[in-house]
């Protein structure tokens, strides 16, 4: 694969760039929904309402999730699970969110649950078409992934000051104010769409946050990272695992 990649003038670096940036676009279709009039008929309104088949650009937004959840798991797929240490159950929890992601957008909901009673009732009764279900699954577990991603890598990264780990942890706060919130606008069906708005946002940071470490200059495009000194700063010590490999003194 680096070699055909290296033919077409890519590496996989370079590549997954591509494909994270696209995918993002594609995942952020819900920007342009306030620009078009009378697309959003509520604030109570899910944005999946929209991709009810039927409605106006419905296809083009289901489209849009598939497109963006293929190019974000490839994008993945190509940065490696093994270019940051610690970071592989992240990796795993970005390819489920990915995932899952592309089959909501397979198969997007048979009515709007969101503005309609109707389809509400009918959604608790499971009286609706299985498409419906289906959707519903993808987008808990697209948001269980990249929820789960995220409580990793503000573990993984706490106690330190770079930029990504400071990133880490203010998503993690702001999700975990975010989620009851998420849970009282479902139960209560008002403003489904502005804290989906919120949500879509930290995931979107959360995506660049883990695209950005892998792809950064301390790691190797070719999914191994580098086995540099570790050095604790504080005790100007080296960690125990290069105090393993480091070869015997000369007697």
């Amino acid at each position: 694969m680096e070699a055909v990649l290296r033919i077409a003038g890519f590496t996989r670096r370079s590549l997954a760039k591509l494909c994270g940036i696209a995918g993002l676009l594609a995942y952020n279709w819900w920007v342009l929904v306030p620009f078009k009039d009378g697309l959003m008929r509520s604030p109570n309104e899910l944005f999946s309402n929209l991709e009810v088949t039927g409605q106006p650009y419905a296809v083009v937004m289901q489209r849009a999730d598939v497109t963006a959840g293929i190019l974000l798991l490839l994008a993945f797929v190509l940065a490696g699970s093994r270019t940051v240490i610690g970071g592989r159950r992240e990796w795993l929890g970005m390819v489920v969110f990915a995932m899952a992601g592309a089959i909501g957008g397979l198969f997007p909901q048979v009515c709007a649950d969101g503005v309609n009673p109707a389809c509400m009732s009918a959604e608790w009764h499971f009286q609706l078409a299985a498409s419906q279900y289906v959707h519903d699954a993808a987008g808990v577990i697209e948001f269980a992934g990249i929820t789960l991603a995220l409580w990793l890598a503000a573990w993984r990264t706490r106690g330190e000051t770079t930029v990504t780990a400071r990133g880490y942890r203010f998503l993690g706060w702001a999700v975990l104010v975010a989620y009851p919130v998420l849970g009282v606008s479902y139960l209560l069906n008002v403003y489904g769409g502005v804290i989906e708005a919120v949500f879509f946002t930290a995931f979107t940071a959360m995506a660049l946050l883990q695209l950005a470490e892998p792809l950064s200059s301390n790691s190797r495009p070719g999914g191994k990272p580098q086995r540099e000194l570790l050095v604790d700063h504080n005790t100007g010590m080296m960690s125990r695992w290069e105090q393993m490999i480091r070869p015997p003194a000369p007697r």
